[in-house]
């Protein structure tokens, strides 16, 4: 049976190769060779892939980075939609899905959303749930630099608090939406943002996400 994860996996695949290797992203800096590097290295290296987590192994995951983006981008999009080897960690099902499910679908939007031509892409509720879940579990986590309080809040009034503090701004949108806000993509998010003025303008700006 194939896990949201596994669709999750070849659905980026797809869109990395559509684009081609130069496409912008939506990570600063990055076009689709770098993000699709960064993939790969992420679930292929970790005696590098660390440097996404401690500082101190930043330059060793940038150089290892470097030489991953220097391949034929076909071979990336390869190993990308193979995934990990089978002594990864990552190859275990419930550990890819729980490592995986929303790093690949972010990174799906990164792609797609930064194409002039993008379209706004239908979930279904069960997947719309498993994202507002991730929502809930990381809200503290990824809004922890928000410098004012933020609150992320579906449609139907189901809310979660990713930082306590005065004045408050809150979030509405699709969990989709509210997932790719709250991990720093906040101009590419279809949401709504009320409160102070001010206020929304510094959370707009603000370095949420991991």
């Amino acid at each position: 049976m194939s896990t949201h994860a596994k669709r999750e996996r070849l659905l980026l695949a797809d869109l990395l190769e559509a684009a081609g290797p130069e496409a912008l992203t939506l990570c600063d800096g990055w076009k689709t060779r770098d993000l699709a590097a960064h993939v790969v290295v992420r679930e292929r290296r970790a005696d590098a892939a660390g440097g996404l987590l401690v500082s101190a192994l930043k330059a060793r995951l940038e150089r290892v980075q470097a030489e991953f983006a220097a391949k034929p981008y076909e071979e990336l999009i390869q190993l990308i939609r193979t995934g990990p080897p089978r002594f990864s960690p990552m190859a275990l099902k419930q550990i890819d899905e729980a490592a995986n499910t929303v790093e690949f679908f972010v990174h799906a939007e990164d792609v797609r959303r930064a194409q002039p031509d993008w379209s706004r892409r239908e979930l279904n509720p069960v997947f719309a749930d498993v994202l507002w879940s991730n929502v809930e579990k990381t809200a503290r986590l990824v809004g922890r630099r928000s410098p004012v309080g933020l609150v992320l809040r579906r449609p139907d009034g189901r809310t979660a608090v990713a930082h306590k503090g005065t004045p408050v701004v809150t979030v509405t949108g699709e969990p989709a939406e509210l997932l790719l806000f709250a991990y720093g993509r906040q101009s590419a998010a279809d949401v709504q943002v009320e409160g102070d003025q001010a206020a929304v303008e510094r959370v707009r700006k603000a370095e949420l996400g991991m």
